[in-house]
């Protein structure tokens, strides 16, 4: 939205990144402090995703800083890495530049495009208003699909770390 708002000129491209950036900035920061003072909440509450917070902690474990600069692509993870992070003894001060350094990258990345194809896609949002009844079924197709595939994904690679702890 802030790319096309860019593109027609009610609002200007600077000042939507930098926006952008530090709401995912803030975001990101109160999962982590979540994780880092709600230690018994978390394990209490969150049970459901004990599978994903485990995954965190292997992601973390394995990569380390990188897994902090690419977690707001990750789905199903956006808002558990934060704070898994913040359950262990990382440092918040690194937590903080990794992760303002990835939200303006996140928010120039999903922004500028839509500043420079703003004619397309608003050509494409009348084209939705006017084929609705084409444009509905093919969007929950392709929703449906791509949530399908992300966690057939990742379950494949759940699977493959935990063969490798048991090889029977």
């Amino acid at each position: 939205m802030a790319g096309i708002m860019s593109h027609t000129g009610d609002m200007f491209l600077p000042f939507a990144i930098i926006v952008g950036g530090l709401g995912g900035f803030v975001g990101d920061q109160i999962y982590f402090y979540i994780g880092r003072y709600n230690k018994s909440y978390i394990h209490n509450k969150i049970r459901s995703q004990r599978t994903k917070f485990a995954f965190a902690h292997i992601l973390l474990k394995k990569y380390g800083w990188p897994i902090i600069f690419v977690q707001r692509y990750m789905y199903g993870l956006r808002t558990v890495i934060p704070m898994a992070i913040g359950l262990t003894k990382y440092s918040a001060r690194q937590f903080a530049i990794i992760n303002f350094i990835s939200a303006i990258l996140w928010a120039c990345i999903t922004i500028i495009p839509a500043y420079f194809y703003g004619d397309e896609l608003l050509n494409l949002i009348k084209w939705i208003k006017s084929h609705w009844y084409l444009a509905i079924p093919l969007i929950s197709f392709i929703v449906i699909t791509v949530i399908y595939n992300l966690n057939k994904f990742e379950k494949k690679l759940i699977e493959k770390r935990l063969n490798r702890r048991n090889p029977l």
